[in-house]
């Protein structure tokens, strides 16, 4: 069975964004983004809410053909060209888009579907209200969080009403020099 593993910046105190969305307190650099493109690279589905998937299509698709696109730009762009997409979305629908699912509705039978399929890792980008409803129907297989040398004090948390315990096996470890600590989590479904 496919595993969904939610890829997120985070503050120390968690928090995934500002109050209002902010994200410019996250920090990236080219050793971030060899780190993460390497993994990614292997993906062949991420998962979106609608929120992150309208950046993510406002930005990617041509990234990389811009007389400015760097190394990161372009395989990334190249990527999320190929990539299959799920959208999980009360207002979207299927029409006119290219290699996307929309899941609207039944979110537990038609997530545990696409884990069934042939694939690889389901990557769970971003999206914190998506990543929310699919830790309330514990369809989180793994978290791969990027820990930023920053307190936020306020914003929107990773986690918020947590009926159970949720208890997590670390993978791996990584410090970058920009001050960014990689922890790479398995939930323990036991």
């Amino acid at each position: 069975m496919r595993k969904i593993i939610s890829f997120m910046h985070i503050s120390l105190d968690g928090f995934v964004a500002g109050p209002n969305g902010e994200m410019d307190w996250i920090k990236v650099d080219k050793e971030i983004f060899d780190f993460v493109g390497l993994r990614i690279s292997e993906g062949d589905t991420a998962l979106y809410g609608r929120v992150t998937y309208q950046m993510m299509e406002d930005y990617w698709p041509t990234a990389g053909e811009k007389p400015n696109a760097t190394k990161h730009d372009i395989e990334h762009s190249k990527w999320y060209s190929k990539v299959h997409k799920v959208v999980l979305s009360k207002t979207m629908n299927n029409e006119d888009l290219t290699n996307t699912k929309i899941i609207s509705d039944n979110l537990s039978d038609s997530i545990n579907e696409i884990k069934q399929q042939a694939g690889n890792e389901i990557l769970l980008f971003g999206s914190p209200s998506a990543t929310h409803s699919l830790i309330q129907l514990n369809l989180i297989d793994g978290y791969w969080l990027f820990v930023n040398p920053i307190i936020l004090g306020r914003g929107i948390p990773l986690f918020v009403d947590i009926k159970d315990k949720i208890k997590l096996n670390l993978l791996t470890t990584r410090q970058f020099t920009c001050g960014v600590t990689e922890l790479n989590y398995t939930v323990d479904k036991q």
